[in-house]
């Protein structure tokens, strides 16, 4: 009996085998999976340490140095300079009057963009099959033509001679008053020309954005609201606002992004007559500044990267905290 006992008796784990519990499955697959993200992430993430950081370092690096073409030419190292160029920047050039009319742009710009859009995306909604159409074959029209090509033409529109408009201003006012009327020569003139191009090809994109957004917004919570007695601006404003919150953020801080750092249209125009000293923006003050001072120049760039994470760090953060969650 007790030689059975001893037979079926399980046999004895060594003491120190319970404080080693063996490593699960689960942690070996993540740790396997993570393994393998990292590898389809390498070539990603080369390409953009090569084309991004690199280039970004050497950058902030270069505005603490008074590095010049010469130093290139001769081999030479620069020498240490700290924020001699930042100082330079903002007390001996025009840089803040240019910063100022940049953002200004960039404000009227995106408030167009992001109006003109919603509510053209809000008119799709209400239209027929035919004219919704219609309406989407213009805005793609518009969206898909190059920035140098919508400069030229709508340069043409307003050319001083054989412009469209001074002609269309003449007729309705009986006069001869717009002919040869130069509307890039005055800034103010300039930057109305300038908005209207920004803004034509800028609406197509917030317009197909926000009417994909609006399609997920429920129907049957629309009905209840009009049958409230809820009126179209306080259905969209409590209803669909918040369906298209997100989208619309994302929207927008890619619209000032775009908006803050234009340069095709506002070259272009410079080159049709415009006064490059009294139209420039942050991108053509850059392209402007002279091909040997590489350490201003780099200040310049520092100083726009910092201004744009500014400006859509309130998006980074609200995009962590939900992944977090």
């Amino acid at each position: 009996m007790s030689e059975t006992a001893t037979a079926v008796r399980p046999a004895e784990k060594p003491r120190g085998a319970a404080s080693r519990p063996p490593v699960s499955r689960e942690k070996a697959r993540a740790r396997r999976d993570a393994r393998s993200a990292w590898v389809l992430l390498a070539p990603s993430l080369i390409i953009l340490g090569v084309m991004v950081a690199y280039p970004a370092v050497l950058m902030v690096i270069q505005s603490f140095t008074d590095y010049t073409v010469r130093n290139k030419v001769q081999g030479t190292m620069p020498n240490f300079v700290g924020f001699e160029n930042y100082l330079d920047l903002f007390t001996q050039s025009d840089f803040p009057e240019v910063l100022i009319r940049s953002l200004a742009l960039m404000v009227v710009m995106t408030v167009f963009i992001m109006v003109l859009g919603v509510l053209i995306a809000v008119l799709m909604t209400r239209l027929g099959r035919a004219w919704r159409i219609v309406v989407s074959v213009g805005l793609l029209l518009a969206w898909a033509m190059p920035p140098l090509t919508a400069t030229v033409v709508w340069g043409w529109i307003f050319d001083t001679q054989y412009g469209l408009v001074n002609w269309a201003l003449n007729t309705i006012t009986g006069t001869q008053d717009w002919t040869n009327h130069s509307w890039l020569l005055n800034p103010f003139s300039f930057f109305f020309v300038l908005t209207i191009i920004v803004v034509w090809q800028g609406v197509p994109f917030v317009a197909f954005t926000t009417y994909a957004g609006l399609g997920q917004v429920p129907a049957e919570v629309l009905e209840a609201s009009s049958l409230d007695g809820a009126n179209g601006w306080k259905r969209f404003w409590n209803i669909v606002f918040p369906y298209l919150r997100s989208v619309l953020t994302v929207v927008l801080v890619l619209q000032i992004i775009w908006n803050l750092r234009i340069f095709t249209q506002v070259y272009a125009l410079q080159s049709r007559g415009g006064i490059a000293s009294e139209t420039n923006v942050l991108g053509t003050y850059l392209f402007r500044q002279g091909p040997g001072e590489v350490a201003f120049t780099a200040a310049i760039g520092v100083v726009m990267v910092a201004l744009l994470l500014i400006l859509s760090w309130g998006y980074v953060r609200t995009t962590l905290k939900e992944e977090e969650l």
